[in-house]
């Protein structure tokens, strides 16, 4: 939190764009300790959520949102500009064996190992879900800094649920703007997972 707080005062405003892939609980705590901060970020792009895709926690909610719900609405209703990938789109990012070979015909060490690990931690998803490959979620988020136009979404109202008993850190997404409450994030819906994985590819292929 500290951190946060220090860099985003130290930096011009506007220079810092946050890439969150973990629950808001040190966002928000920054940002109750330390408003000023608010309007010196750029943007939050962040990996969170979930709507049409249900959740992947509970019935409803997405892991990040759901350990935190109410951290996730102080960030949602800070007014910083927000770019949301949820389970809607991540789940589309499919790691197929075609994928996954294609990693480690690389040669090199990461995309090796990137491999492998992929190849270790898919069961889950691939057991859970039965399709052809697990959704890689993390690396959407700067594969959306780096390549936008993979991606597409719309400006809305998300809010968190958090009280419900059925849908606590539920991310309620207004996608038809049935409500009038402010649009508060840029809710990404699609990405086209080949132009995804060639970006990828194309990191990995960089690395030792």
């Amino acid at each position: 939190v500290d951190f946060i707080v220090r860099s985003l005062r130290e930096a011009e405003p506007g220079a810092i764009t946050i890439c969150s892939l973990s629950p808001f609980t040190n966002l928000a705590i920054a940002l109750v300790q330390a408003p000023d901060i608010a309007p010196r970020i750029s943007e939050i792009v962040a990996m969170a959520g979930a709507y049409f895709e249900g959740g992947n926690i509970t019935p409803t909610a997405e892991f990040n949102v759901y350990v935190d719900p109410e951290a996730a609405r102080i960030v949602l209703e800070s007014g910083i500009p927000i770019a949301l990938l949820p389970l809607d789109v991540t789940h589309k990012m499919l790691s197929t064996p075609a994928r996954l070979a294609a990693m480690r015909a690389l040669g090199n060490r990461c995309g090796i190992a990137t491999a492998e690990m992929l190849e270790f931690s898919e069961s889950f998803d691939l057991d859970k879900y039965g399709w052809e490959g697990a959704p890689l979620h993390g690396p959407c988020v700067p594969a959306f800094m780096l390549a936008p136009e993979i991606f597409s979404g719309r400006l809305v109202n998300v809010s968190v649920e958090t009280s419900g008993p059925l849908t606590l850190g539920m991310t309620v997404a207004d996608w038809w703007g049935i409500t009038d409450r402010p649009k508060n994030a840029f809710y990404v819906r699609e990405g086209d997972s080949s132009r995804y994985f060639t970006l990828l590819l194309e990191c990995l292929g960089n690395l030792p």
